[in-house]
């Protein structure tokens, strides 16, 4: 499939694998990635060669964003054989956060069902059980991610300067509405995998480039979104911003991104990247990654989406970085994994590593829905019972 204008490789093999979930990817696609992804290294540098504290401080926890509407769906949730909430079994198991995505006016078509009110009634649920909550605002009406940052369509007609300023009110909105719920989020992610920017056209980069007036539109409507967030606050409420970009293992990337965001003078808190070993490299490409972000720009940092599949079937036509698979796929490969992302985010210095969070964990086969991977990559099995990986979130 041809790359879209600011699309990378990686948005490239998203878009179609979401416009034609079942087909077969191109042949060359696996060389293409490995070429453009900026990551390497060999499976035996995957592993952090030591041992650190995980603590609660962290935000450790899972994308839960599908599992109302999987449950709607059939879906049953199970530890030890026993039914249960699967926000309360991966709470027991350690997870002391849970981020959900929100969309402007989704079409309630599969999983697409992230509209305010199902993220107020999931937030509630969330804090409910004593959860911390991450909000990721998408500000589109769909996925966003480097290949898709489409406009909601209700305001695709509007110039710069009504966007900006739509911007700023949806979001303090929003952010007013949940607290309103009694669920006010810790974490707001203003934009999702923001690598081209969003809401294009307006709010569109040239990915690796740098045009000044691109910059400065997305820029302006960066800087809207996050003083609505501030703007609903109470002096005595603390919610700290997250800017997410989604080359985990890119340093040169990351540095040209937050570069520029630095240079505009973008008032955040929080840095977040992506990391799918198949798609982005090793761990120790990650690893490496994070410290030098978190030094460059003295900002915690975090994984704010990650998986690794527990059983063959639903992912290996996916392009893959050479020797980023290091981890057997099996359940116990899947914990080790996770075992291995949480030691190498708390090793960052200073205790800059400020969590991890798990990608559709509740991704478990139900009828009538398109399941990503085929549910080979959620915390959950088949049969809905949680999987040992669930327990790494555990404090250690």
């Amino acid at each position: 499939m041809p790359m879209e204008s600011g699309e990378t490789a990686r948005g490239v093999v998203r878009r179609m694998m979401r416009t034609r979930p079942r087909a077969s990817l191109p042949a060359g696609a696996v060389l293409w990635l490995t070429l453009l992804a900026g990551c390497g290294g060999s499976p035996t540098d995957s592993r952090p060669d030591h041992h650190v504290q995980v603590t609660d401080s962290m935000f450790l926890g899972a994308d839960v964003s599908a599992l109302e509407r999987i449950e709607q769906a059939g879906g049953v949730f199970r530890d030890g054989g026993q039914a249960g909430d699967a926000v309360a079994i991966l709470r027991a198991k350690g997870a002391n956060g849970f981020r959900l995505r929100l969309f402007v006016d989704p079409d309630h078509t599969e999983v697409q069902v992230n509209d305010l009110d199902y993220t107020v009634r999931m937030a509630s649920r969330i804090k409910a059980a004593g959860a911390r909550l991450m909000l990721d605002l998408h500000y589109s009406d769909t996925w966003a991610d480097p290949s898709h940052q489409t406009v909601p369509a209700a305001w695709a007609a509007l110039g710069i300067d009504s966007l900006e300023r739509r911007v700023e009110a949806y979001t303090a909105d929003v952010v007013t509405r949940l607290e309103q719920a009694g669920a006010l989020p810790d974490i707001v992610q203003v934009g999702n995998e923001i690598d081209a920017g969003f809401m294009w056209p307006l709010g569109q980069l040239s990915y690796g480039g740098d045009s000044l007036t691109s910059w400065d539109r997305f820029t302006r409507l960066l800087k809207a979104a996050i003083r609505g967030v501030r703007a609903a606050l109470g002096s005595g409420d603390s919610v700290r911003v997250l800017l997410h970009y989604s080359q985990g293992c890119s340093g040169g990337g990351t540095r040209w991104f937050f570069d520029h965001i630095a240079a505009a003078g973008v008032p955040y808190d929080l840095i977040g990247v992506s990391y799918y070993p198949w798609w982005h490299g090793t761990l120790a490409a990650l690893e490496s990654n994070l410290r030098a972000t978190a030094v460059r720009y003295g900002r915690d940092v975090m994984v704010v989406e990650a998986s690794y599949p527990w059983r063959a079937g639903g992912w290996e036509s996916w392009p893959t970085v050479p020797g980023a698979m290091s981890w057997t796929v099996s359940p116990q490969g899947q914990a080790q994994f996770l075992r291995d992302l949480l030691d190498a985010v708390a090793a960052v210095p200073d205790g800059r590593g400020a969590g991890v969070v798990w990608w559709y964990p509740e991704a478990i086969q139900v009828s009538g829905l398109f399941i990503w991977g085929g549910g080979s990559l959620a915390l959950f099995d088949a049969g809905g019972n949680v999987l040992p990986a669930a327990a790494e979130f555990g404090v250690r």
